[in-house]
Formats: C-alpha cells, sequence, structure tokens
C-alpha cells in the first residue's frame, strides 16, 4: 500500500478488514492451528470474532473459544494522566485466576487490529507466558518441560505497520498480519458513530489514492 504515504488518515471498512482475514486465515490453520484465541482489547474483539468463523469451518473444531483481555496503550485511563498515554501499557482486563490453566499446553493466538510500536503485542505475549510459567509450577516437575513445550503462543494482526518497533517478540514467534502498511493514522469502523459517513471516506481514499 506505497499509495498510503500520502494520505494521513486511511479509512478502513468491515469489509476490508474481512476480506483480509479472510485471506489470511488458511495460512494460519495449515501452520498453527491454534486451540484458543485471546483477543486484546478494544480493537482485536471484531478481527478475533471474524477469524474464529473461519478458523472453525477450516479446521472442523467447533469449539474453538475466544479469551478477551485488556490493554491501554493510546487510550485514556482512570488514573493515568494525559503525559503518560503512549509510554507503558496499561492492563484493564485480564482472564482472571486461572490463567495459566487455561493457556498450559494450548495453542494461542493473540490477536490484535494494528502492530504499532509493538510495545501491546510484546506486552500480552510476555504477560500470558508469566501466566504459564506460574501455573506450571502447580504441576508434577517431570511434566513441566513437555506442558511448557507444548505451550506454543503466535499473533495475528490485520495491519502491521512498516516502522520500526519499540519492541521485539521473541525469535521464533509465528507472526500473521492482514496487510503490511505504511506508518499513516488507521480508521477503523468500530471507531465511528456514522458508519455511512465512514464507508464514503474509505472509498474516497481509495479513489484519491488511485490519482497519484
Amino acid at each position: 500500500m506505497s499509495h498510503e504515504t500520502q494520505v494521513k488518515h486511511w479509512h478502513v471498512t468491515y469489509n476490508n478488514i474481512h476480506n483480509l482475514i479472510r485471506r489470511c486465515t488458511p495460512k494460519i490453520a495449515a501452520e498453527f492451528t491454534p486451540d484458543l484465541m485471546v483477543a486484546i482489547g478494544g480493537g482485536g474483539f471484531f478481527p478475533a470474532r471474524v477469524m474464529r468463523t473461519f478458523l472453525r469451518e477450516i479446521t472442523d473444531n467447533k469449539t474453538l473459544q475466544i479469551q478477551a483481555i485488556g490493554l491501554s496503550l493510546y487510550e485514556p485511563v482512570e488514573g493515568v494522566t494525559e503525559q503518560k498515554i503512549g509510554e507503558q501499557v496499561i492492563r484493564t482486563q485480564w482472564l482472571g485466576a486461572n490463567a495459566g490453566q487455561m493457556l498450559v499446553g494450548k495453542r494461542v493466538l493473540i490477536v490484535d487490529e494494528v502492530d504499532d510500536t509493538r510495545k501491546t503485542l510484546n506486552y500480552a505475549l510476555v504477560e500470558l507466558k508469566k501466566d504459564v510459567e506460574l501455573e506450571l509450577l502447580t504441576r508434577p516437575e517431570a511434566d513441566r518441560d513437555a506442558l511448557r513445550a507444548a505451550t506454543k503462543f503466535g499473533i495475528f494482526v490485520v495491519h502491521n505497520k512498516k516502522k520500526p518497533k519499540l519492541a521485539e517478540l521473541p525469535e521464533g514467534t509465528p507472526y500473521y498480519s492482514g496487510e503490511d502498511v505504511d506508518d499513516v493514522w488507521l480508521d477503523y469502523p468500530w471507531e465511528s458513530t456514522d458508519i455511512e459517513k465512514h464507508d464514503e471516506l474509505a472509498a474516497l481514499d481509495v479513489e484519491n489514492a488511485a490519482k497519484k
């Protein structure tokens, strides 16, 4: 999407997101085949729900579930000053006391809408792995290495921004993006209160980009 270098804002439609997920899901199903999905709220909720539909169809896993965590980097959170927004990831919702039990031995796909600085994704992965390690301490020592090896985490984002990241994922982490885009401000449809106007602006973005 090299045309986006000329666009300050790029409006993304529900249909566009749906189709990016549809095209990417067969690769994820073949290579990773998640047992559980963890959606990062609020941007990861819609993509995770759409992807689950395709994964259930492709893998015939009708019991595939989505769990939700809440992380905030750019959105206002009570008790966090405006100056701190964007500097640190704030946990607003987590999996609960049995988080590790839910994760151990599973292939877990973490889902978000955009990989911008990668700080949020890195935080989610590190903290979920901590939950796994805490759970392993409750298991027989002889079983821990096998359970740790069987617990795998992958990442899916609808959009990956082609820019330097402020955090890295562990080497070998399965990583999938629906589309790699330039460093523009992505306007998602769930952020709009007027979806018809949003879709009009999205069509105009495409039209203007085609003229450049």
